[in-house]
Parts: C-alpha cells; structure tokens; sequence
C-alpha cells in the first residue's frame, strides 16, 4: 500500500483539460474560423491579372519563308501592309523542299539546309492571314533560324511552314520564284527580283 502511495507521489500530474470550443457543435476547425475572418488583404493578390492566352492561336515571331512568302510584295498582298516588308536573308537547319505541285513543301531533314527570307509577323491576325494562305496542307511549326546579313541578332527562334499534306502528292524538283512570277503573271515583280540579285 505505502509502494503505490510512493509511486502516485512520482507521477507527473495529468495535462490540464483542452479548452472547449467557442461553439461545442461546430466542428469547423478554428484555423478556417480564422481564415474567414480574415481582412481583405490578408491573402497575396497579384498586382495584375496575367493576359488570357490562346494555346490554340496562330503564333507570332519571326517566320522564316522558303517559298512564294519570299516574295515581298506578296505577304504585302496578304497582310494588307502600307509599304513592302524588309525581309532578312536566311536559313534553317535539317530541312528539305520537295514539290508540291507548284509550290515547296517544306519537310525535315537531318543535315540539310534550306535558304529563304525571314519576316517578324507581329500579330496574330496577320498570322492567321498567312496560314489561310498556306493552306490546310502547311502547318506553322518551331525552328531556329539563322541570319545572314551579318547583323544581330544572328539567329532567331521562330516559325516556318511545314508541310503536313499528303506525301504521296510529293516530286523532286525545286522552286525558283522569279519563274513562278512570270508563270503567274508578275512579270514586273520577276523584273524587279532580277534587278535585285543583280545588285547582289
């Protein structure tokens, strides 16, 4: 009996009782009482909303162009621009140009180059513009894209049209604008691209 008196006196003394909640048939917990309770500006609030963005929009960006586009007047045409763009000589990597009837169609390549023209589109209207007329049968896609007029910046990452039509539908041969110009009936743009590579 004296041992277990003995051992009572040893025993650390019980913890004091919880308190009870503020109401005992909530069962909210007091941190989401808190929360509710809370100011306005208790929470981070960003200082503007970020723009909404269209995963599914044409892009825009520099576009690297191989074909018709390479042709100044016509993406004025198609843009409906005020003046005649400044395109910059270019290329890109791992490409091929087979024919598509009359036209490149632009496919990949390990290894080989493709040269053409490059154009900042600014806007996705303008984009849209020029993948309506692409065709179906191209699709804007991802490249690198390297200058070579020896100004900066002296490569891009950027757009270009691949061709994701039938392949079947697809020749050798390649594409030479200044012909196609005249085929068409440009003969003064064809002039005029003759008169510039001879500048050259």
């Amino acid at each position: 009996m004296a041992s277990s008196r003995q051992e009572d006196k040893n025993s650390p003394p019980p913890p004091p009782p919880a308190p009870p909640p503020s109401d005992p048939s909530s069962k909210i917990s007091p941190y989401v009482l808190k929360l509710r309770s809370a100011p306005p500006d208790y929470f981070y609030q960003a200082p503007e909303r970020p723009p909404t963005v269209d995963l599914f929009a044409a892009p825009t960006g520099p576009y690297f162009f191989y074909g018709t586009l390479t042709d100044p007047l016509m993406i004025t045409e198609i843009l409906n621009l005020a003046e005649e763009p400044q395109l910059r000589p270019a290329y890109i990597m791992g490409y091929e140009c087979k024919m598509w009837g009359q036209y490149p169609a632009l496919l990949d390549s390990p290894g080989s180059i493709v040269e053409g023209a490059a154009y900042h589109v600014r806007t996705t209207q303008d984009a849209e513009r020029l993948a309506a007329y692409e065709t179906g049968s191209y699709r804007a896609e991802p490249c690198l894209i390297r200058y070579t007029d020896g100004k900066e910046p002296s490569e891009d990452l950027g757009y270009t049209f691949n061709f994701v039509g039938n392949l079947s539908e697809l020749s050798e041969g390649e594409f030479d604008l200044k012909i196609w110009l005249r085929r068409i009936g440009r003969q003064a743009a064809a002039d005029k691209l003759d008169a510039a590579r001879s500048e050259t």
